[in-house]
């Protein structure tokens, strides 16, 4: 049985469009995904975030579920709280970088971030290798 969404149908396809169909976080498309890409509360309800365009990012169903409701970090380093990316208010190039199949953090956030999506373990990595292979994903 389907999970009930309070997003609106609109709202979805605005965020969608918005991501050009492609997940925010590991930048996979929608359409090379086993599954159907989901909206997902950047900050989540539990911690107040609302149900608004701002509030919202695009994510593959791996992506989503890995991150949860987190909202943040502790740094492996420093042990110091970190935030997640957060494609309303970040630049993916500020925090990422695509080097052959692996996603590279180039910052504290994009760290935090790889490390709780759990964007490099290795089904992952092959899933981008076959994509670029097929010239649907990013290659840099």
């Amino acid at each position: 049985m389907p999970v009930a969404s309070d997003v609106r149908e609109a709202l979805r396809a605005e965020v969608a469009r918005r991501a050009d169909f492609r997940c925010e976080y590991c930048l996979i498309r929608e359409d090379d995904a086993a599954f159907a890409h989901q909206v997902d509360h950047v900050i989540s309800r539990k911690h107040g975030g609302p149900t608004s365009a701002g509030n919202l990012a695009y994510a593959c169903v791996i992506c989503n579920r890995n991150k949860g409701s987190d909202i943040a970090s502790a740094d492996a380093r420093t042990g110091e709280v970190v935030r997640f990316f957060d494609p309303r208010r970040d630049r993916w190039e500020d925090h990422f970088r695509v080097e052959g199949a692996l996603i590279t953090p180039i910052s504290s956030i994009g760290t935090g971030t790889v490390r709780l999506l759990r964007m490099n373990v290795p089904e992952r990595i092959a899933e981008r290798r076959l994509l670029q292979v097929l010239g649907r994903y990013p290659v840099r």
